[in-house]
């Protein structure tokens, strides 16, 4: 058993630097499964999971060991077929965590993993309140903190899952709801079944626990979210089947059989996260106008852009995100027209260049170089945006019908499988781009230099060009600002306002508010704009420190969080940003505090 353990030792070694450009110590072509059994208790009172995970192997003639990614979990006992076997938890990488080694041979047929999620197990969100709510957020390599796996986004698998958990709670995962549902032996649980039988990467693996409600939209479709959000998130997201049925007629059919929607907490980082079936969503989308749909819009589209075709590894992450945002802007474009359409790609290029402005120039590139590094360093607007356009480039060259009969061949031909970007530049060259169409392009350009390309396709809006008018002139004369039409503006307007105009003091700031209630508002896009705002014209007044203060306490979306730390410590309140980081950082996911603490420790 020692030299046994020994040899484990050393083949674990081996592997932890051949691995690292897939952020995975595990070797998927040596050992790996193709189907997860989840069996966990959730402890409210403890906030850890106590969970049993078994692997349906696919073994090799080679198979000597079975290598999982495992960061912060306490491993209590492994099985192989049943009994005892030999295993190793390697030493810990501190992006990476460490590889769990284990023993098998060609004939294994299941591996069974009992362990204990911890309080740095980072993907998990333990959410006080009256009653307490429980969410993951696996991506990108947070899934190996609550449950052992090789993580990495070229494996795919099914699971089912048996999740008990307190009796007045729902369960929900990224699976088939509603569960077949049994009560616990204490009469105080409840254990909610689960089952994914279409194949996805371990980023999609998701859970939530909470008070928690359902509400249909159609017969495939609906929301959930807490009994006091209900109602306004339902009727919020009431064009949730007009979505699904604008995405198939561009793309085809919807493969995962029902889209429903679960408003999270504020704490929730993210907009959305297209976990399968189940999107999980911020709460800020829930403007009361529907404005800020487009956002669910893109977390559908990844049901066919992302979770049907994933990016092979984390650097070619833009196939993920720049298909959806193109998908994302044809959804809109189609329900809401192309006004909307237009002024959604204007903002994204706006976007674009700010974070270009901020990046090093080699991070600007779509086909990323992250090895060593997090790979949430490449989830901004390059791949989101820069990949939007190099889409719409190609799209306006060969012409709308052409490009759309190609992405849903791509979409149908790809689906279930892995994609990586010199594999998709291959099939560009085959299905798409003649010669003349291919050297006009340049796709190397595109994926593989810095910045935007000369033969970036032209963007722009003309309400959007209308509202940079109304800016010009408001600088000039801002006795202008009470004929502009702010309350016949769409957000997308108003933002473009806010995020352009130039205040030339605090007073002209708080005229602006009293005339047009801009801090009052209960869209977040906005409200972020206009804190911003204050932040930069100096203003430190009571009442916009204090809107300040409860936007920071109570939205942990990175999105809007990050910047706000950070336009604090650029504009000489570092202490302060400091001060309200200690005060909410509770409240904030794990990949918020990280980004936030990396943003004001920054020499």
């Amino acid at each position: 058993m020692k030299k046994l353990i020994i040899f484990l030792f050393i083949a674990m070694c081996v592997h932890v630097h051949a691995q690292v450009n897939n952020h995975s110590f595990g070797v998927p072509s040596e050992t790996t499964y193709n189907h997860i059994t989840w069996n966990a208790k959730v402890d409210f009172s403890k906030q850890i999971i106590v969970a049993d995970a078994t692997y349906q192997l696919k073994v090799t003639a080679q198979s000597k060991q079975l290598i999982l990614d495992c960061k912060n979990l306490v491993i209590e006992q492994v099985l192989v077929d049943g009994e005892p076997a030999a295993w190793q938890l390697g030493k810990a990488d501190p992006l990476l965590g460490s590889p769990l080694t284990i023993a098998v041979t060609p004939k294994s047929k299941s591996v069974k993993v009992s362990y204990v999620t911890t309080n740095q197990s980072d993907a998990l969100l333990w959410v006080e309140g009256k009653k307490p709510f429980l969410f993951t957020q696996s991506q990108a390599i947070l899934a190996r903190t609550w449950i052992p796996c090789q993580d990495q986004p070229s494996l795919r698998f099914t699971y089912d899952a048996n999740v008990e958990v307190p009796a007045d709670l729902l369960a929900l995962m990224s699976a088939r709801n509603p569960q077949k549902i049994q009560e616990g032996k204490s009469g105080k649980t409840k254990i909610y079944h689960f089952e994914q039988p279409k194949p996805i990467p371990s980023y999609l693996m998701a859970l939530a626990v909470g008070d928690i409600v359902f509400k249909p939209i159609s017969e495939r479709a609906g929301v959930y979210a807490t009994p006091d959000m209900i109602d306004v998130a339902s009727k919020e997201l009431v064009d949730l089947e007009k979505m699904i049925v604008a995405a198939e007629k561009l793309y085809g059919p919807y493969q995962w059989e029902r889209y429903d929607v679960l408003i999270l907490p504020a704490a929730f980082p993210f907009g959305g996260m297209e976990n399968p079936m189940l999107t999980f969503a911020t709460p800020t989308i829930l403007a009361g106008d529907k404005s800020l749909v487009s956002l669910i819009a893109h977390e559908l589209a990844h049901s066919w852009s992302g979770n049907l075709v994933t990016n092979e590894t984390w650097n070619d992450f833009w196939l993920n995100e720049g298909f959806t945002v193109y998908f994302e802007f044809r959804i809109m474009e189609e329900l809401y027209g192309h006004e909307v359409s237009d002024m959604l790609a204007t903002l994204a290029v706006q976007d674009l260049y700010a974070t270009i402005h901020e990046l090093q120039p080699e991070d600007t590139r779509l086909k990323l170089k992250l090895e060593d590094r997090d790979p949430d360093d490449g989830m901004n607007d390059i791949a989101y945006n820069k990949g939007y356009w190099f889409l719409r480039t190609m799209e306006e060259r060969v012409g709308r019908e052409k490009f759309d009969r190609f992405l849903k061949n791509y979409f149908s031909k790809y689906s279930f499988k892995v994609m990586n970007t010199e594999r998709f530049l291959e099939i560009l060259k085959s299905d798409l781009l003649d010669p003349g169409s291919y050297r006009y392009i340049q796709p190397e350009v595109w994926v593989y230099d810095e910045g935007i390309p000369r033969n970036a396709c032209f963007i722009g809006s003309d309400r959007i060009q209308k509202v940079d008018e109304w800016v010009e002139a408001y600088e000039l004369d801002a006795t202008m600002m009470k004929t502009m039409p702010w309350k016949e503006w769409m957000y997308q307007e108003q933002y473009r306002f806010l995020s352009k105009v130039k205040f030339k003091s605090v007073d002209q700031l708080h005229e602006f508010d009293a005339v047009w209630h801009v801090s009052q508002t209960g869209n977040k896009e906005i409200l972020f704009a206009w804190i911003v705002q204050t932040i930069e014209t100096g203003d430190r007044s009571k009442a916009s420190v204090e809107v300040l203060k409860q936007f920071l306490g109570s939205v942990g979306r990175r999105k809007f969080i990050s910047p706000l730390y950070k336009s604090l410590k650029t504009h000489g309140r570092q202490e302060e940003a400091v001060q309200y980081m200690k005060m909410y950082e509770k409240v904030y996911h794990a990949v918020t505090r990280q980004t936030v603490w990396g943003i004001l420790n920054e020499k």
